[in-house]
């Protein structure tokens, strides 16, 4: 049986326009079950080891901010912490796609989930063939904005029918990491484009133009193509 796993992550907030959350981005990483990545993930594992880092769940935007459980590390480890996962993501065998709404001030929740609807069932059908041929597509997403919970169900059961919903946690799954760290860097290509990096992100990746050479084009080689 062939089967296309989906892990989905989300960055920003489902509704109307905010200074703080102009952009509402959906990332889908594909993996198909058929290919091996166990021997990806052993050197993940390892790269951490070797760097003296623990194995943990990654959250690339706190840890580009030194937010949350990243509040006390020095931005060296941030950086090998993030790197190691970015070395992963270059590495195995997985497209992505994401669905980019920039949320003007008139918009709504309305609004927003007409975009975010219109855009993922056009990429379906575009790539209706390539999807067809697995005889189980699985949708992995941790359940965390109930808007977007039902837009998947809704567009993914009306357009395809072998789709299975699994509520996971970020912790169960490098590649829902994946997703994670693949939504902040499409986030990180729009501000960058319309010059809105912070201070902090700046910082991290020592300039725009480093950004972009070293992250965003390599990861934007990714994106899904079949």
């Amino acid at each position: 049986m062939k089967e296309l796993s989906i892990f989905v992550d989300e960055s920003g907030v489902f509704g109307p326009y905010e200074t703080h959350s102009p952009f509402y981005i959906v990332t889908l990483v594909f993996h198909d079950q058929s290919i091996d990545i166990s021997a990806n993930l052993i050197r993940l594992r390892e790269a951490m080891s070797q760097r003296g880092l623990p194995e943990y769940t990654v959250h690339a935007g706190p840890l580009i901010r030194r937010d949350n459980e990243y509040r006390e590390f020095y931005i060296e480890d941030r950086k090998k912490i993030f790197d190691s996962l970015f070395h992963f993501v270059r590495m195995v065998d997985i497209e992505y796609h994401s669905v980019v709404v920039e949320k003007r001030q008139d918009f709504d929740d309305i609004d927003l989930l007409v975009r975010i609807t219109k855009q993922l069932s056009a990429f379906l059908y575009e790539h209706m063939i390539s999807l067809t041929k697995y005889d189980r597509i699985v949708i992995y997403y941790d359940y965390g904005q109930r808007e977007l919970t039902h837009i998947l169900v809704s567009v993914f059961s009306a357009i395809l029918n072998n789709v299975e919903f699994r509520k996971v946690s970020p912790t169960d799954y490098k590649l829902f990491q994946v997703a994670d760290m693949l939504c902040t860097l499409e986030l990180l290509a729009l501000k960058a484009e319309r010059k809105l990096l912070s201070k902090s992100e700046l910082s991290f990746f020592t300039s725009e133009r480093n950004l972009k050479k070293s992250y965003l084009r390599a990861i934007q080689k990714k994106r899904y193509k079949q």
